[in-house]
């Protein structure tokens, strides 16, 4: 028999993930909603890091939202949830990447990072130059997505999502002296091309605004709910 989701209790901000996991796996899709909330910016960011393609990583991120709801009554909690849903991102991330190495039949090419030019000194706190990080944020992007694949996921777990070197080993399966080698090779990189502009830089990197949020919550919702009527 079908339940009502409206006849539950609503899951709030302070559920933990056991109880959101409880709740999806007994048919509520509200808690759901609140789990793709929870976990959008990081799910998102990792993505984009792995994919360098915003929209590409708009679609992996709602598929795997889909392919979690299907198979979060397997979830034994081994691993802490969000270590789950990395993963499972990573995985659509990097089969899609043999998708699209298969269709192109090349080895894909990463250019080495360029200097840029006329970087200022990050000393410089004038009112022009703080309204400059915005744009200069998207420079930063760019170089990143320049990086070896194995070092930039490394740096946006690490760097920009601050998870620690236990967790972004757990997520990639590797052990945690590569994390640590993989982390510095790719700031040092990173500092040859944009200087002491990175520390202002990486915490402002793939923001995930409230309209993107809210896009992708609607997207799955709606195509969770044309699964669901397909099964009844």
């Amino acid at each position: 028999m079908n339940t009502n989701v409206l006849d539950k209790k609503a899951p709030d901000d302070d559920d933990d993930d056991d109880q959101l996991v409880r709740r999806i796996v007994a048919g509520d899709r509200a808690a759901f909603e609140l789990l793709m909330r929870r976990y959008n910016r990081r799910l998102y960011r990792i993505a984009r890091g792995t994919l360098r393609n915003p929209s590409e990583a708009e679609d992996v991120l709602q598929d795997s939202y889909l392919l979690a709801y299907q198979s979060l009554h397997r979830f034994r909690g081994d691993a802490a949830l969000s270590t789950w849903l990395s993963r499972l991102v990573l995985n659509e991330c990097f089969a899609r990447l043999r998708r699209e190495h298969r269709r192109q039949n090349v080895v894909p090419l990463v250019s080495a990072p360029r200097e840029l030019d006329g970087v200022a000194d990050a000393a410089d706190t004038s009112p022009e130059r703080i309204a400059d990080r915005a744009s200069f944020r998207s420079v930063f992007e760019a170089r990143l997505d320049e990086l070896p694949h194995d070092f930039r996921i490394v740096f946006v777990l690490r760097s920009i999502e601050e998870l620690s070197v236990e967790e972004t080993a757990r997520i990639l399966d590797i052990p945690e002296a590569t994390v640590r080698s993989r982390h510095f090779r790719a700031r040092s990189l990173l500092r040859e091309a944009l200087a002491r502009e990175l520390d202002l830089a990486e915490r402002d990197a793939f923001e995930f605004g409230g309209a993107r949020c809210d896009r992708i919550v609607a997207n799955v919702m709606a195509r969770l709910a044309r699964i669901v009527r397909s099964c009844t």
